[in-house]
């Protein structure tokens, strides 16, 4: 070893040992304040401004986003210093919905796999789970019908948001690809791929082209899919990363999706919404009166006090024949005065308006 490799490892030693002391200090701080506060809570806003202040404060090397993935660690295992956090979200394990949660939370939380989005939000509301996760739109399937559905009715607040670039790869039992000789391309002898039906038309095209021949089996979710291929060296399944870490599957394709920019944006649910955290959403719903004109009544004073308006999606009011219920996310917090003049004006054009929460936009 040159003596110049030697001296930057050591320097890196030294420097690793004062990271560390700096996180300890760091968990003693969170847990003195855990103790004046009778026990370490999450503060979704809170989280959002040290996450931004850091980014915007770091010179690199790293980029913002791994800064965030490591203050977030440090922040999950802060608080779970105290109690763990309990955080329902749609299963099984190995889902993309329990990545979101990891991305979200960190990884020292206590996941709550629910069989269904309803049983996400039951857990939330029963008091079993701290927060939900839960999706509500992909960029190019669109809305989770569902998870509006249930917004609706649900007494439970938004109080964050999680966007998860959605990367697809294709995953099979490590004997099965040891087996192959000496130079294996990991698909030889694939004769049937599991997913969920979103899954396998996202990578349809892929899957044409390098496993024309395999059947493609459609599954009730990527987790279960890479369940069902652990045990069948003849099968793979298509999922996402943390589905091969919790089945122990060797990823033989990487990234097979047709649009390379899918993502998904999953909502955080609560007993109660966040506070302000400086830069906000507000996601309400709507409903029109039946008559002409009725929807640009609702977004006059929107454009009138400069609101931008970041989604506009319309279901069914399940209370009659073609009448329509509109979800809406705006910019801004519930609390400023903007916000509230804006919505005040709103109420006077609507038969129900709802608010869904206002929480801190996704760092």
């Amino acid at each position: 070893m040159s003596e110049e490799l030697k001296s930057l490892r050591d320097r890196i030693d030294a420097l690793d040992d004062q990271v560390l002391d700096l996180i300890n200090q760091r968990a003693r701080l969170a847990q003195a304040i855990g103790h004046l506060k009778n026990g370490i809570v999450y503060r979704p806003e809170r989280e959002a401004q040290v996450i931004r202040r850091l980014q915007d404060n770091n010179p690199g090397p790293l980029p913002g986003e791994s800064v965030a993935v490591v203050i977030k660690e440090i922040m999950s295992a802060c608080r779970a210093l105290e109690q763990p956090l309990t955080v329902a979200y749609l299963g099984p394990e190995g889902t993309f919905s329990e990545a979101a949660v990891v991305k979200h939370f960190g990884h020292a939380v206590c996941g709550l796999p629910a069989a269904s989005i309803d049983e996400v939000f039951d857990a939330v509301e029963r008091g079993e789970a701290h927060y939900g996760v839960a999706p509500v739109e992909n960029s190019t399937e669109g809305a989770v019908s569902r998870t509006l559905d249930k917004l609706l009715n649900s007494r439970l607040k938004i109080c964050g948001e999680v966007l998860l670039r959605v990367r697809q790869h294709l995953m099979r039992h490590p004997d099965a690809v040891a087996d192959e000789g000496p130079q294996p391309s990991g698909l030889e002898g694939i004769e049937v791929i599991y997913s969920h039906a979103q899954s396998l038309s996202q990578c349809h095209e892929w899957l044409n082209r390098n496993l024309p021949n395999a059947r493609r089996i459609r599954v009730t979710s990527n987790g279960e899919g890479a369940k069902m291929a652990s045990q069948d060296p003849k099968a793979a399944a298509v999922a996402g990363e943390i589905a091969a870490e919790r089945y122990g599957l060797a990823i033989v394709g990487r990234d097979i999706e047709d649009e390379p920019n899918n993502t998904t944006r999953f909502l955080v649910l609560a007993q109660e919404d966040a506070a302000p955290s400086g830069k906000d959403k507000t996601s309400l719903v709507l409903s029109a009166k039946n008559r002409p004109g009725a929807l640009l009544d609702l977004l006059k004073p929107l454009s009138d006090l400069g609101i931008t308006l970041t989604k506009l999606e319309s279901r069914p009011a399940r209370s009659g024949a073609w009448e329509y219920v509109f979800f809406m996310d705006i910019e801004g917090h519930r609390s400023t005065e903007k916000i509230q003049s804006a919505l005040a004006a709103v109420e006077g054009h609507t038969t129900l308006m709802k608010l869904l929460g206002s929480y801190p936009a996704a760092c």
